[in-house]
């Protein structure tokens, strides 16, 4: 086996730490492992559905982000957004890129800060008072956002969103991970992704609905759409359970009882699962992990690293401008205004089937696989993109706009999809809620760059590249696909327990999926 020696002294460190634990506390925990690799999907969906439903409740955080992110690109294909905001150039309305800059990057400024004082309030009062500020934040700027008296008051609002967008970025997968089984986990964090999904479906199907008006509530109409994905949160905040992990790091285990009970039914008893929640958290408190200048800090630095550049990889492989701009980009092809639009909607509910779809594979071929074939594929439909805008052909846009449905498709099956799933596995429980916000940072920062630069790469006024920008995306995605074989583990089955095994003894992330570790946990 690898590294011996390794193996030897961190099973010195595991029989060190088990020694402060209380011999129930340790059987306890050893018999909650077993039986947690024995359950499987159906016996969850039977006797455990309270976690299914827990699990897609907070997987909703994600429809505020998703909608969110789509109506930046899809907005500008309004002509009364472009005719108040923009300027006429040759006869028709165009936003200024200065200004389409600023409108698509506010959000990200705002998520940038929400995320990370999402981490912060919910280490310190909770994972439901974090909620419950991105609630409130999000509420708020949905409000500013439909009757701002001008450009300025706009963006402030925009910003306020963006905060509390933040706060849904990071909470989502940050609950979903701590509570759902190993056998739930991968479709429990996907589901994020789904939530993602249905956001932007429904941004594009509202502005489908809207777009056409010739007032200002062609464009209003779907950001006051946005009160109802926070009001649903609201709905269901009073008999959300607290997350069980905080409980116990608080010292308030009869409360993280109770929250388990909860969870898994009032049939099952839960007296292992806390057994195993408080051995895990004295391990990892041993190890005096809790702060973020942790995360960069001995084997926590590889584990930062992965569960932040797989949401760069998103970046690279152009999300922001293959589904962002879909509607745009139609338009740009020369389609017509109506056209785009139903265009627009079918991209986006084909990435809700793609998100679908990710349930089945993710347990099937595992997390590794199915992250590089999608970078692959999803190289390779850029490249596509890129050179059919060379060939000046009718039948070109169509290869064009059938390249960006099967992207929604394939990209919300695979790295879309996997991200959350690898961010819930990748971090460390003690340090999930700060990894998760660097996530968080990660996607606000790439998201402000690349919404710079695309405005200025498609505009009609500016480089006017249109499908081009395929080449630009398609390049960095075949770096960050070869990044991916390299780093990107297999986690898939695996225990918190034994995922910190692994990278305590520093396992290469390509072999943790087929690391033996009996002898390593013995």
């Amino acid at each position: 086996m690898e590294k011996p020696s390794s193996i030897e002294h961190h099973e010195g460190v595991l029989n060190s730490n088990e020694l402060k634990h209380s011999v129930t506390e340790t059987k306890g925990a050893i018999a909650d492992n077993i039986n947690e690799h024995q359950l499987t999907l159906k016996e969850v969906w039977k006797k455990h559905p309270a976690l299914i439903g827990w699990s897609f409740y907070w997987s909703m955080c994600a429809i505020g982000w998703g909608f969110d992110a789509q109506i930046n690109g899809t907005m500008i294909s309004v002509a009364s957004f472009r005719r108040d905001f923009g300027y006429i150039f040759e006869g028709e309305a165009v936003l200024p890129a200065s200004w389409q800059t600023a409108f698509n990057m506010i959000s990200s400024v705002g998520m940038l800060f929400g995320g990370f004082a999402c981490s912060t309030i919910a280490d310190r009062l909770g994972r439901r008072a974090s909620l419950l500020c991105g609630i409130l934040f999000c509420t708020g700027g949905a409000f500013g956002e439909m009757f701002a008296p001008s450009k300025g008051a706009f963006l402030a609002a925009k910003l306020i969103l963006g905060v509390g967008l933040g706060f849904y970025l990071t909470i989502g997968p940050l609950a979903c991970s701590e509570i759902a089984p190993v056998v739930l986990r991968g479709i429990s964090t996907a589901g994020i992704n789904l939530g993602i999904a249905i956001g932007q479906l429904l941004s594009n199907a509202v502005v489908k609905g809207f777009g056409e008006r010739t007032d200002r509530w062609a464009y209003a109409a779907p950001f006051a759409i946005q009160l109802f994905f926070s009001l649903f949160l609201l709905c269901g905040l009073p008999w959300t359970p607290e997350s069980p992990w905080y409980l116990v790091r608080n010292g308030k285990d009869s409360q993280a009882l109770a929250a388990l009970q909860k969870l898994w039914g009032q049939n099952t008893d839960v007296n292992d699962k806390l057994s195993t929640l408080k051995v895990t958290i004295q391990e990892e408190e041993s190890q005096k992990e809790s702060r973020f200048l942790d995360c960069f800090r001995g084997t926590s630095v590889l584990r930062t690293c992965i569960s932040t550049g797989v949401f760069a990889c998103q970046h690279f492989v152009g999300i922001v401008f293959v589904l962002g701009y879909s509607t745009y980009f139609f338009q740009l092809a020369g389609l017509d205004t109506s056209r785009s639009f139903d265009l627009g909607v079918g991209v986006t509910a084909c990435g809700v089937a793609g998100n679908i779809a990710s349930w089945f594979v993710v347990n099937s071929y595992g997390r590794r696989k199915v992250f590089i074939c999608g970078m692959a594929a999803l190289t390779t439909l850029l490249l596509l993109i890129g050179i059919m805008d060379v060939i000046p052909t009718g039948p070109s846009k169509w290869v064009q706009a059938s390249c960006t449905v099967i992207y929604a498709f394939v990209y919300f099956m695979t790295i879309g999809a996997m991200a959350f799933v690898l961010l819930g596995e990748t971090s460390s429980m003690g340090l999930r809620a700060h990894t998760t916000a660097l996530a968080t940072a990660t996607q606000s920062v790439l998201g402000m760059a690349v919404n710079i630069a695309v405005p200025y790469m498609v505009n009609p006024d500016e480089a006017n590249l249109k499908g081009k920008v395929g080449f630009v995306f398609g390049g960095l995605a075949a770096i960050a696909a070869f990044g991916s074989w390299l780093y990107v583990p297999e986690l898939k089955g695996r225990t918190n327990r034994e995922i910190d095994t692994l990278f305590a003894i520093r396992v290469p992330p390509r072999k943790m999926g087929t690391y033996e570790l009996e002898e390593t946990i013995a």
